[in-house]
């Protein structure tokens, strides 16, 4: 189970790095321009904080994962996180619009494998919590 938390600590940093590219890749600079200061802004900070989240999350897994297996804590604290990434998985399919990715071939694939690593996430945090 140690080994499934250390990995999952890499995927969530690399996780998180990836939001470094959001503003460019989904053109903000442009797409945001309407909005008002305030809600730009709060776009920016708001994928700032969930970056910084997912990669302290990230670290926290790789760097205990044997205190999150084997501790009353830890079982807590996975329990959170996997409430979280359920939920995380219900949005994929609850929040976003099928347009935004089917019959589109990269689209579809992101959402696919995203799908499966929220998956992943949610049976491994709250299966630690449960076993």
């Amino acid at each position: 189970m140690e080994t499934h938390f250390k990995i999952t600590g890499v995927l969530l940093i690399m996780l998180s790095l990836v939001h470094l590219v959001f503003p460019k890749y989904f053109n903000w600079k442009k797409e945001l321009s309407a909005l008002s200061l305030i809600n730009r802004q709060m776009m920016y900070v708001h994928t700032f904080f969930i970056a910084l989240v997912v990669f302290l999350t990230g670290l926290l897994c790789f760097t205990c994962a044997e205190e999150l297996v084997s501790t009353d804590l830890g079982k807590k604290i996975t329990l959170g996180l996997g409430i979280f990434w359920a939920a995380r998985l219900y949005i994929q399919y609850g929040g976003y619009s099928t347009v935004l990715w089917k019959g589109k071939r990269l689209e579809t694939t992101i959402h696919v494998l995203f799908t499966m690593l929220w998956t992943y996430l949610s049976i491994l945090f709250l299966g630690n919590y449960f076993a």
